[in-house]
């Protein structure tokens, strides 16, 4: 699984670990988030990230 990095404030996102803040399981692809799933660091979309 890939990584995925925010354009605005460089958040990466890493699927090994996923996003516990927002419900995220660890193992989650960044293509299996939800579509209104936000940046933790920024709140940008997931439109605005690309792959690492």
């Amino acid at each position: 699984m890939n990584s995925y990095i925010c354009k605005i404030c460089e958040y990466v996102y890493d699927p090994q670990k996923g996003d516990e803040g927002q419900g995220v399981a660890p193992g989650t692809a960044f293509e299996d988030l939800p579509e209104k799933w936000i940046c933790p660091v920024c709140g940008a979309g997931k439109e605005e990230f690309e792959k690492n």
